[in-house]
């Protein structure tokens, strides 16, 4: 077993931290309360070739894995500075066209999706059915050589910066007549896709939407892969790649906060000129948090590992933990770096009550803690299915 990162992934996690060390969190902040996007840091990002780290050298990536996407989002988060399309278009989006797509859909979208020219979100969760792919009520039907895509989607992060969304829908099998999942590569300016934007209590420089799709027609080739057969596969290959990296920007953004605290707590001094830092309840519960991040780093270390490997099965429980341990490590992170800095913690100026909305998403987003513990029962501990 080694834990030590290849030569390659330690220079990617130094200048990738770099990069975002030059922007910073105070970036980060002004771009998200001005309602704009961190256009400047996804540029660059993409130039360097920082998004494209786990698409293959062909289609213009560095030709890495799951792994090297995780250290890009882990090292920006760190930096203050994490976003979240880094899951929704390289993570899911990069890695489903790769896998099942058409050889035309890889030559179409792969390249700009590794220079972040392009980007493309993800629509899987609807008002009714949440992310349960079996009871969505999103229909693709045929109509001649089209296809028409009726229903819903909610919390749609990022639909206002791309060019198309993938959308998870259901077809009908003409074997069986049962509902079957399939995705579609959808223009997000298609006649009949309409957004609306959702007011959230979270300070992110990326949107969220309601989506509305009314009979929105498309060719036959919007449909990922070769025949409806490729949907079930397609869908479940982005999720392990999504909770990986969500895991990962988590586990950034817990360090992030620690660090903040432990630079503060270092040198501030009352009562007699001694740091608080050398005060046991101020260090224990920021080297708590700490023991939890670095816990939670673990975790997504062996997930990604696996699921570069081939490993799938092993990948989906690892990764599970692993975005489990870090929805709870970073929210635990930020709550305590907030209280070690007092009156200072819920200031801007500091920068980490700015997190406050993000990581307690995380344990909700993309699957909340409560679905991860059915699944660990239910797949590791071999109790009965609980819903």
């Amino acid at each position: 077993m080694n834990f030590d990162l290849t030569p390659e992934q330690d220079q990617l996690r130094d200048a990738v931290r770099a990069l975002g060390r030059k922007y910073g969190h105070g970036y980060f902040v002004e771009q998200a309360k001005a309602g704009t996007h961190t256009t400047e840091l996804w540029q660059e990002a993409g130039r360097l070739g920082y998004l494209g780290v786990n698409i293959p050298t062909e289609y213009g990536g560095g030709g890495g894995g799951i792994t090297e996407l995780a250290i890009v989002c882990e090292e920006l988060a760190a930096a203050g500075c994490p976003l979240l399309l880094l899951v929704v278009s390289p993570a899911i989006a990069a890695t489903v066209i790769n896998k099942h797509g058409t050889d035309e859909q890889r030559k179409r979208h792969l390249p700009g999706l590794a220079d972040g020219s392009q980007k493309i979100v993800f629509a899987i969760t609807e008002p009714e059915a949440g992310s349960n792919f079996h009871r969505l009520g999103t229909v693709a039907r045929r109509d001649g050589d089209d296809w028409l895509l009726t229903g819903r989607k909610c919390y749609i992060s990022g639909v206002d910066e791309a060019g198309h969304v993938l959308v998870v829908a259901r077809t009908e099998d003409s074997a069986t007549g049962k509902l079957k999942p399939a995705l579609f590569i959808v223009p997000t300016d298609a006649p009949g896709l309409e957004k609306s934007k959702l007011d959230m209590e979270i300070l992110s420089p990326e949107n969220q939407f309601l989506l509305y799709l009314d009979d929105v027609r498309l060719p036959a080739d919007a449909l990922v892969g070769e025949s409806l057969d490729a949907g079930l596969p397609a869908l479940f290959a982005g999720l392990n790649p999504e909770r990986i990296t969500v895991a990962a920007m988590g586990a950034g953004t817990g360090r992030y906060a620690i660090e903040r605290a432990s630079e503060y707590t270092a040198t501030r001094k009352v009562w007699g000129g001694r740091s608080i830092g050398t005060h046991q309840g101020v260090a224990h519960p920021l080297a708590h948090a700490a023991v939890q991040v670095e816990l939670a780093r673990l975790m997504i270390h062996k997930a990604a590992t696996l699921y570069d490997a081939g490993r799938d099965l092993e990948a989906g429980v690892a990764g599970n933990m692993a975005k489990y341990a870090a929805g709870e490590a970073a929210a635990l992170a930020v709550d305590t770096a907030v209280q070690a800095l007092g009156g200072a913690g819920m200031t801007t100026e500091y920068g980490v009550a700015t997190l406050l909305g993000a990581v307690r998403a995380g344990r909700i987003a993309p699957v909340s803690r409560e679905m991860i513990l059915n699944f660990v029962a239910q797949h590791v501990l071999g109790q009965d299915k609980s819903y």
